[in-house]
């Protein structure tokens, strides 16, 4: 390679004279797939800014002579052209161990709501028209009945997610009033959602009770008065308040706010509408259970336990559901036809609960066998190894998943995977920060965490048909080190 390095202004001028002409160079041999691939507009504005950048270096002596042939000018423009087109939204390995991890997308659509959503992209739908009458219709009609036959409500109502849930609840019915709950209750989720600040915003003013370990039932009792709206349970979902403790139930609660003819919302975050514990997961009050216990309204996650797309959902008593649906915030709220192709082909899978655990992504991740992490493990080390290099130890070990970041961080799961130290035995400083961070710059990024001077890949999250292209990427990038 010819360095430029140094020119005064006679030979500086000689050199810009050798930058060859764009339309020369655009019409070069060299140059036809980049034009082909990215059209001449994209080609030409980044052609001329490599070249405008290749005279800035010559002005410092940073540029070579060679920078300027066809070939090495379309491959410049070819790779910036290559990384402008990669999508700002790109898929990961997530092996942090959350399975519902709230920064990487939590819960994976399974096949039937991927080809639901796929179908509806392409082709008119009946979203807002009711095929029956030929008249105008109500999306929500769409999906109301199989939401209510799973979960017992008389009906229901879907917005884009359960803070949206929250929001449209309270402000639909609390406006203006008051709202007990429990001082225990008043939970602060990702990004700085705090039921209190929620409240305020949807107009109603909150009314602790109780202490942050106990609330009794008199608590409730001796709070309402003639500005009360509603009584609410929030669930705890991203902590837990253990030792001398005391919460009221909704089956407590419901009694009370009946003789004073007045709701009961429970806001249960995650939601689940099966009984977790049969799969040996963490015990968890169902969206059905909540409403037999005399829950009015239950608000929750399409894309946390449910394992469906992000939404919020709404379900209780036909008198308030209607209510919260006239609220023009609903309007501002709603979710659009993909959502809900997704939404209804997940609660579908609900009605075969015998192949549930294999059909449904979350489920099957969550339920997913230690010995076959372990196996996976076994199989991805040597890879691994050979990119990290002699300076790590890449060992197979045991390990515990989460849940998720908001859908019980508390309870974890018994897994396998692999762990990065350094050979040395040393404490890592930031050289675990840079083999992180290149596993985080390969083509599909390897999302793991740092913990206790190591880098930890929990194996859940990486099915079998996923292992194929994951050894490959690692051997692709040891190759060209």
């Amino acid at each position: 390679m010819s360095d430029i390095k140094g020119s005064d202004g006679g030979e500086l001028r000689a050199l810009m004279a050798r930058v060859p002409s764009v339309e020369r160079v655009l019409a070069s041999a060299e140059f036809a797939p980049v034009v082909e691939q990215y059209g001449r507009t994209q080609a030409l504005a980044t052609l001329r800014t490599t070249l405008d950048t290749w005279r800035t270096d010559a002005q410092t002596g940073r540029a070579s002579i060679e920078a300027l042939s066809n070939t090495m000018l379309a491959h410049a423009v070819n790779f910036a052209l290559a990384k402008r087109a990669q999508s700002s939204v790109r898929s990961v390995f997530n092996l942090t161990g959350t399975v519902l991890h709230t920064n990487l997308g939590r819960a994976l659509l399974p096949d039937e709501a991927v080809h639901a959503v796929a179908h509806m992209l392409t082709r008119p739908a009946n979203l807002e028209f009711d095929l029956r009458t030929g008249a105008r219709g109500d999306r929500d009609d769409l999906i109301n009945p199989l939401i209510c036959e799973l979960t017992g409500a008389e009906a229901a109502t879907v917005v884009n997610n359960n803070a949206a849930a929250v929001l449209l609840t309270l402000s639909a019915l609390a406006s203006r009033k008051e709202v007990i709950v429990s001082r225990g209750e008043l939970v602060e989720i990702g990004g700085a959602f705090r039921i209190p600040d929620i409240m305020s915003r949807a107009g109603a003013k909150l009314r602790e009770v109780g202490t942050t370990n106990r609330t009794h039932l008199k608590d409730y009792e001796e709070s309402i008065n003639a500005k009360t709206a509603l009584l609410m349970k929030v669930h705890c979902s991203n902590y837990a308040v253990t030792g001398f403790t005391k919460e009221v139930t909704i089956n407590e609660l419901a009694p009370l706010a009946k003789s004073h003819d007045l709701p009961v919302a429970v806001d249960l975050g995650s939601g689940t509408l099966v009984d977790l514990a049969q799969w040996g997961l963490p015990r968890e009050a169902t969206v059905r259970e909540t409403i037999d216990a005399g829950a009015q309204l239950v608000t929750f996650s399409g894309d946390k336990l449910l394992g469906g797309p992000q939404a919020g959902l709404i379900v209780g008593s036909k008198e308030l559901i209607a209510k919260i649906k006239k609220h023009p915030l609903k309007r501002a709220l709603r979710v659009g036809k993909l959502t809900l192709a997704a939404l209804e082909a997940v609660l579908r899978l609900y009605r075969t609960p015998e192949t549930l655990a294999d059909r449904l992504t979350t489920l099957r991740l969550l339920t997913r066998p230690a010995d076959a992490m372990r196996l996976a493990a076994e199989r991805i080390q040597p890879a691994l190894q050979t990119l990290a290099g002699a300076a790590f130890s890449v060992t197979s070990e045991p390990m515990f998943s989460q849940i998720g970041s908001g859908a019980l961080p508390v309870d974890v799961l018994p897994s396998y995977g692999l762990v990065i130290r350094l050979a040395s035995g040393k404490r890592a400083g930031g050289q675990m920060n840079r083999i992180e961070k290149m596993l985080r710059e390969l083509d599909r990024p390897v999302i793991g965490r740092i913990a206790d001077g190591a880098l930890w890949l929990d194996l859940r999250c990486l099915e079998e048909s996923d292992e194929e292209m994951f050894i490959a990427q690692m051997k692709a990038r040891s190759e060209g080190a």
